[in-house]
């Protein structure tokens, strides 16, 4: 039986036990951008937050690319979301290569020149990239300025986070 066939078995069973009043209109409270690396799957627990106040935003490498922006502009704009939390994390498997190098191992492998994705958004230190992320979402003209835009660090090891901000600096969250 594949993955797909004992998931769907188990939603059979779970789905028994569904909670109807979870298909009202979402109300999230934060938007969360994250990792889809599967490490991140219980952070919501980590931080203490309910599934229903979060909007969980999850892409390779935490990029805040024109499909995050989309998430972010509808979950501030449209569903009332009042705050932003980019979370990146150690040891993401975004620093083990560059765009140029996996377009060039991908051509080899296929021999095709596809023109799409344009980006990978490959980087070399966490910090820095969500320094970067912070700094886009921020700078988008659809996020709202009184909407609180904060960047973390997830260490995969102890399931702590620390604080980055976009001017350089590196607080702890705790």
């Amino acid at each position: 039986m594949s993955m797909i066939d004992e998931a769907l078995a188990a939603n059979a069973v779970a789905a028994a036990d569904y909670d109807a009043s979870h298909a009202g209109p979402p109300k999230p409270k934060i938007a969360i951008v994250t990792c889809a690396d599967p490490r991140l799957s219980g952070v919501l627990r980590l931080l203490g937050l309910d599934e229903a106040d979060v909007d969980m935003i999850r892409n390779v490498g935490t990029v805040i690319d024109d499909d995050s922006i989309r998430s972010l502009v509808i979950s501030t704009r449209v569903l009332g979301t009042k705050e932003i939390m980019i979370i990146n994390h150690d040891g993401c498997g975004m620093t083990t290569f560059t765009d140029t190098e996996l377009e060039s191992r991908l051509r080899s492998e296929s021999g095709e020149w596809p023109i799409a994705p344009a980006r990978f958004y490959s980087f070399t230190d966490p910090v820095e990239n969500t320094r970067e992320q912070i700094r886009k979402t921020r700078s988008h003209p659809w996020i709202a300025a009184d909407v609180p835009v904060r960047g973390f660090i997830f260490d995969v090891s102890t399931g702590l986070l620390s604080e980055v901000v976009a001017d350089g600096t590196t607080a702890d969250a705790g």
